[in-house]
């Protein structure tokens, strides 16, 4: 194990149990910000076959948590934004400990679905590609834990309107690295 990857820190909340019931807005990018699930036309995504898996297996995670919803969500040529519901809490971790161990961090909940996510779009994607144990996602993800109303319905328009301001996201390519 390198030195570097033993210095990495989490981006969590440290004394934050993410098994909990709320809501979480998840931001995840590919690897190297490339655009791999389609194109933005007219202010609307339009997915590709890769975009496609991934919209197939975020809808999925229903299917494998009964406590668990997707709400909104957009699928963006080199990123995804997206609402994960906790309805219900199962395995939280009742008396936290002042720092959480890796191994905590990562029987939580939402690790666990976004990890899952990230497997098996990468699995299928990489099939199509022909590329075998290709990173399709960087490493970590952004999270935002949803705290009131006010909050959802501004991350909801965020999400609605995610393909409208494309041009300007600061994740389009252009904007990344001062391409044409």
């Amino acid at each position: 194990m390198s030195s570097r990857k033993q210095n990495r820190h989490s981006i969590r909340l440290s004394e934050y149990d993410y098994s909990q019931t709320g809501m979480y807005f998840v931001t995840i990018c590919t690897q190297d910000k490339a655009c791999l699930f389609g194109h933005v036309i007219n202010g609307e995504m339009v997915l590709n076959e890769m975009g496609n898996i991934v919209q197939d297996e975020w809808l999925r995670i229903e299917t494998i948590w009964s406590n668990v919803k997707c709400g909104a969500f957009v699928i963006m040529p080199n990123h995804f934004h997206g609402i994960v519901i906790i309805t219900k809490t199962v395995g939280v971790i009742h008396e936290l400990p002042p720092q959480m161990t890796v191994k905590q961090r990562c029987n939580m909940l939402l690790p666990k679905i976004i990890g899952r996510f990230k497997m098996q779009t990468s699995k299928q994607i990489n099939l199509i590609r022909g590329i075998s144990g290709q990173k399709l996602w960087q490493r970590n993800y952004y999270e935002h834990i949803v705290r009131d109303e006010g909050d959802y319905l501004r991350i909801y328009e965020y999400i609605n309107n995610n393909p409208l301001r494309w041009e300007l996201d600061s994740l389009h390519p252009r904007n990344l690295w001062g391409g044409s």
